[in-house]
């Protein structure tokens, strides 16, 4: 098989957005081409935020052409205000990424396909991303590691292009 997949994660924030680029070539077999952050200004009106947030999602889909945008989803606890800001957030990302399939996984989804247990704590998914990645370290900032779990997480899904390919070509 020499069909690899581009997948576009972000771990979605309004002051701090996450981002990786990972290239899947079959099952467990994965390439970090970028990672890194996006930051906003809490000085900055909420329009100037998004739109900021929206044109440097949008530079990374033009730049990397993705097969495929993956995106946690808001983990709602008691701070109703932060999932509001973080839901803004995602949907300029989604609409940044007009015209690539965007796939959701929430923060449990993540961390079992990552580290086998589904409340594993961000050192675990760290160390797990550093060794299916290959790196000589941890990944950082802790935004653009979580973006990489993201990527990783949907490289892994069994319903991913990339895999389903690897196992026709395995029949």
């Amino acid at each position: 098989m020499s069909k690899s997949e581009v997948i576009l994660g972000i771990d979605p924030g309004l002051a701090t957005c996450g981002y990786s680029i990972v290239e899947a070539k079959g099952q467990r077999s994965f390439k970090l081409k970028e990672s890194g952050a996006i930051r906003t200004s809490s000085d900055d009106s909420m329009d100037v935020r998004l739109r900021s947030i929206y044109s440097e999602t949008g530079e990374l889909v033009q730049e990397y052409e993705p097969e495929l945008v993956a995106i946690e989803k808001i983990f709602f606890s008691n701070n109703q205000k932060t999932a509001v800001l973080v839901a803004q957030a995602r949907g300029v990302i989604i609409l940044a990424a007009s015209g690539r399939e965007v796939v959701s996984y929430s923060p449990l989804e993540i961390k079992k396909t990552i580290t086998g247990y589904g409340k594993a704590n961000k050192k675990q998914v760290q160390t797990m991303v550093q060794r299916l990645l290959g790196l000589n370290e941890l990944p950082s900032p802790a935004d653009a590691a979580d973006a990489i779990g993201v990527s990783l997480c949907c490289g892994l899904d069994a319903k991913s292009a990339v895999n389903q390919q690897w196992e026709e070509a395995m029949e």
